[in-house]
């Protein structure tokens, strides 16, 4: 990955909001939604590719986006799991 601080990994994270909506149909959409799953993804995705698996700056720009878009793609299943359960009526309390 890239040495990118917040920032960089929100600004990844606009086009992987986009990228993933366009892929994943389950979840929210629409531009507002997508640039927020997007945002939450690169956050998600770059935090865990840099502490947890420890990745170098070896794999560049598309290594970060692709980190950012499995990020954006587990904020967009894990808000529709949340969605399903409510319209089921099941409240977690």
């Amino acid at each position: 990955m890239p040495h990118m601080d917040f920032l960089g990994w929100i600004v990844v994270g606009f086009l992987a909001g986009a990228f993933s909506g366009a892929v994943v149909e389950r979840g929210p959409h629409g531009c507002l939604a997508n640039t927020v799953v997007g945002i939450l993804g690169g956050l998600l995705g770059g935090w865990f590719a840099t502490e947890e698996l420890h990745m170098d700056s070896s794999h560049g720009f598309l290594g970060a986006l692709l980190v950012a878009f499995l990020g954006a793609v587990v904020i967009r299943l894990i808000l529709d799991a949340l969605e399903a359960d409510e319209r089921r009526g099941r409240r977690r309390d």
